[in-house]
């Protein structure tokens, strides 16, 4: 006898999705019978929206997961195969109905809706779970066990947390998609909500956010989700005020609450008090205001009272990112993260792969330098496309102190050299400057220019379009090491770009993943100071280029000290740069330059943090 049991797939859309109810008078403010209700999430949109509650709420999917006889598996798979297809059918057709969003959210979504076809082809999920039915699992329950299962397995790899909790995010969207084509479940429609309301919901996807019209939903606030997952880039794209990681906010909310959602705080409140209600509407007003100052900064130059340019880039992790900084006004990618290539594939992009992606970004920057860093993999970023080819990262009892970055890529010269060629020819298209990860030693540098200029001597015998000369060749500061020998680095290197988060992580010993000692994570320790000042003055006595790619670089607080060490070139998630731009056109050089004098001859990390905020108060 078959074995047979339901299980349960978390987000999943119901058979009949519930109507999004409304009531005819919308309270202005809480009341006895609606006492003021505030909450605490993730603020993952800025911005202020004050509306009537609408609450989509969206109980689990159930699905019969029971054992297959012999005689039903080629039924079951053909099912499922019938499902993968709607799947592809319907990811074409919201691609095409995406024209109608913002251009910018339209270019958010694009890639991903490319990627989430990808992965309904010959992946590793489909792979699974025909494996799983012809084992003798119906088609639903091997959709439900294959997605957690390589869900989980992502969630616990090592490596980039963020990085980790997209792919798992991505691997539960189609997983999801395929259950709901196997049970002929309807999708969600938010086409009822009406003009200003803010819509509470258990969980949103990026295929949900592109169905909001951000001209008629003032807000979104969501119980799952965080600031870095696709939803959250496609939600800032559309611009619209958001909170998510509010646990049951929708099942908490009742037909006739009012609602504000504060997109910078975090905070949700519903039936606000007529004080906060009152508060939160000069908060709009200022907000709006706070607003268009800083669209109007994109148009203006970086540069200080006393007339010194700065040049602020913008860091990339994805392309789906590149409409957040054309909207910014960068001036150019100061680091872009090659390994999103590398990431939710069975198999290694080839050069032709990497190329195109490359052109797409140098094309995308109209003109403004591109530095790619090849990839950082190794140590505790590990990557199951390279594992699976055979290449090898040995982690070590350390991870963090093992093979990683350029130490790999010299050990590993297929995969290296097949991405310098991709970087070479797309270097043909725009500006391009190319980054190594993790280098400690000037042989690692000059072990790497020689890889590059044999790869150029291949291309040219092949007749491929490359420039002349080749791109600089620059070394990331990430270590003491790095830092400290930054006078023989910069005899070989072209640049320096400081990665002040590894190395102040590894200048205190300080993992700021791990609870107990993250308070201890301080960019402005004096140890994490000098290094800084060492790589940078190392730099500018031979008058080499030398940028900050950290978080510190994005934090207008830390500006006024960063210029006053010497630095004019900061790269920043592009949502940094209004503000920061905004710093600079605010301070002196002269100023700054006192200010970094007075912090490096402190030795108490607490005094450094005063001046620092201090400056800022009285700029």
């Amino acid at each position: 006898m078959s074995r047979t049991e339901v299980v349960r797939l978390s987000g999943e859309a119901p058979a009949e999705p519930p109507p999004l109810r409304r009531r005819r008078r919308v309270p202005e403010a809480a009341s006895p019978e609606r006492p003021e209700r505030h909450f605490k999430g993730v603020a993952v949109s800025p911005g202020i929206a004050i509306g009537p509650a609408f609450a989509a709420q969206q109980p689990a999917l159930s699905i019969v997961r029971r054992e297959i006889n012999d005689y039903e598996r080629e039924d079951e798979l053909h099912r499922f195969d019938e499902a993968v297809a709607a799947s592809k059918k319907q990811l074409t057709k919201l691609k095409s109905r995406i024209a109608l969003l913002p251009p910018d959210a339209e270019r958010e979504l694009e890639p991903l809706l490319d990627a989430y076809v990808q992965m309904l082809g010959p992946s590793r999920l489909v792979r699974g779970v025909r494996k799983r039915v012809e084992a003798g699992l119906n088609a639903e329950g091997a959709v439900a066990d294959e997605t957690e299962a390589l869900a989980a397995a992502m969630a616990e790899a090592p490596g980039d947390a963020p990085s980790r909790k997209r792919r798992t995010e991505e691997v539960r969207e189609i997983g999801a998609r395929l259950a709901r084509n196997l049970a002929k479940a309807p999708f969600r429609s938010f086409a009822h909500v009406p003009a200003g309301g803010v819509l509470l919901a258990e969980t949103l996807t990026p295929a949900d956010a592109a169905l909001l019209d951000p001209a008629r939903i003032a807000g979104v606030a969501a119980g799952e989700g965080g600031s870095e997952g696709h939803t959250a880039i496609m939600l800032r794209s559309l611009g619209i005020p958001t909170v998510l990681g509010v646990e049951e906010i929708s099942t908490l909310a009742r037909p006739g609450d009012h609602a504000v959602i504060d997109g910078n705080a975090g905070t949700v409140t519903l039936n606000p008090s007529p004080e906060r209600l009152a508060a939160a509407r000069q908060a709009l007003a200022a907000y709006a205001r706070e607003k268009q100052r800083l669209a109007k900064l994109a148009r203006l130059a970086a540069v200080t009272k006393d007339g010194e340019p700065v040049e602020l880039q913008a860091n990339l992790e994805l392309p789906i990112e590149l409409p957040l900084v054309a909207q910014a006004g960068a001036q150019g990618i100061g680091l872009l993260r090659s390994e999103f290539l590398f990431m939710n594939r069975d198999d290694v992009p080839d050069e032709d792969a990497q190329y195109d992606a490359y052109c797409e970004i140098v094309e995308a920057m109209g003109g403004d330098p591109v530095t790619i860093r090849v990839l950082d993999w190794g140590g505790e970023k590990q990557i199951d496309s390279l594992t699976a080819a055979g290449f090898e990262a040995e982690a070590g009892a350390n991870p963090a102190l093992g093979l990683r970055g350029i130490r790999v890529l010299l050990r590993q010269p297929e995969i290296f050299e097949t991405q310098l060629g991709a970087i070479l020819r797309a270097a043909a298209r725009g500006p391009v400057k190319i980054l190594l990860p993790m280098v400690t030693t000037p042989s690692e540098v000059r072990a790497a220019r020689e890889a590059l200029e044999r790869v150029a001597r291949r291309l040219r015998r092949r007749g491929a379009s490359i420039p002349d000369p080749l791109p600089p060749l620059g070394a990331m500061i990430e270590t003491p090491g790095a830092a400290l020998a930054a006078d023989a680095l910069a005899l070989e290197a072209d640049f320096f770009a400081i990665g002040t988060n590894d190395l102040a992580m590894y200048a205190l010993a300080v993992d700021r993943a791990h609870a107990v000692v993250a308070p201890l994570y301080d960019p402005l320790h004096p140890a994490v100071l000098r290094l800084i000042q060492f790589a940078t003055e190392a730099a500018l006595r031979l008058r080499m280029p030398v940028s900050v790619c950290g978080e510190i670089a994005g934090d207008p607080r830390f500006t006024p000290l960063l210029l006053g060490l010497g630095l004019r070139t900061l790269s920043m998630g592009a949502a940094n740069i209004p503000r920061v731009k905004q710093a600079v056109r605010a301070l002196e050089i002269d100023a700054a330059a006192r200010l970094a004098r007075r912090v490096m001859e402190q030795s108490d990390p607490a005094r450094i943090t005063e001046l620092v905020e201090g400056f800022g108060r009285e700029g």
